[in-house]
């Protein structure tokens, strides 16, 4: 039987463009309370007014999860406001990609990682004990399918991605006798901002059939399915599973066609 999203109180990290944006939005929809968190503020409120002008209840508030001080006063704000959080999505992430030995130490590594990782660890835990106080919740962690296939150039993408996966599994068997859930999200390519922000390597002349793209909204009502129906982890599109099957079961066949098809071509 599917849980209601009526009157739940959603903190949405990252909710200034795709995923989190479109998903604030069908949270809405839904009946949910909404709380849109990013550091563009500008864009956020533009989403909170069309949500309310269609009837729904939202807000936003700034916020840079890899400061933990923001981390802190956002969660504050909003119990203070609501009462409680029902469900957090934190979707907040971006990747820098390329050869490691050309990554530069703070944009591009650490700060990856203390967005895409210790800003997701940072942000659940502040959450958590209102969710243990209220004996019910859900943690919705957005990964991605490089948490399960770590590609040339993702090195560190993927190695935060690894770590949303370890982290979500973890904290799923640490908090179920509360009548918490934690689910993992594993979503493919899709059109949203990520590839405007991920550099200027080789990559950018590595094509991805346009068929393998799912759009933004899809993957937001994929999260909207889970919220519904919770679950460990949702790899999408399905496709992925067998490409994740052959990487644990053959790796020295997927080893030798990254080789054959993009390794060696760009290495040389």
């Amino acid at each position: 039987m599917a849980i209601t999203l009526k009157d739940k109180v959603v903190l949405i990290t990252g909710a200034s463009s795709g995923f989190g944006e479109d998903a604030a939005r069908l949270f809405a929809k839904e009946g949910a309370s909404v709380v849109l968190a990013a550091r563009r503020v500008d864009r956020m409120q533009a989403e909170v007014e069309r949500i309310q002008r269609d009837g729904g209840e939202a807000m936003a508030t700034p916020v840079d999860v890899a400061n933990r001080a923001d981390v802190i006063n956002m969660v504050k704000s909003v119990v203070e406001i609501y009462g409680r959080i029902d469900i957090l999505f934190n979707n907040a992430g971006f990747g820098r990609l390329d050869w490691l030995d050309k990554l530069q130490p703070g944009r591009d590594i650490d700060t990856q990682i203390a967005v895409n990782l210790t800003g997701l660890i940072e942000v659940t835990r502040n959450v958590l004990p209102y969710m243990e106080r209220q004996r019910n919740g859900h943690i919705i962690n957005m990964s991605s399918v490089a948490g399960w296939l770590a590609a040339p150039m993702y090195s560190v993408y993927a190695a935060t991605k690894f770590g949303v996966r370890g982290f979500s599994d973890s904290l799923r068997r640490e908090v179920a006798p509360y009548g918490i859930h934690v689910s993992g999200i594993y979503p493919g390519p899709a059109h949203t901002e990520f590839g405007q922000h991920t550099g200027k390597s080789e990559l950018v002349n590595f094509k991805v059939p346009g068929w393998m793209y799912m759009t933004s909204e899809y993957v937001a009502q994929r999260v909207i399915d889970v919220a519904k129906h919770p679950r460990r982890r949702l790899v999408i599109p399905w496709w992925f599973g067998p490409a994740i099957w052959a990487d644990e079961n053959m790796p020295w066949l997927v080893d030798w066609v990254i080789a054959q098809f993009f390794t060696r071509k760009y290495r040389k």
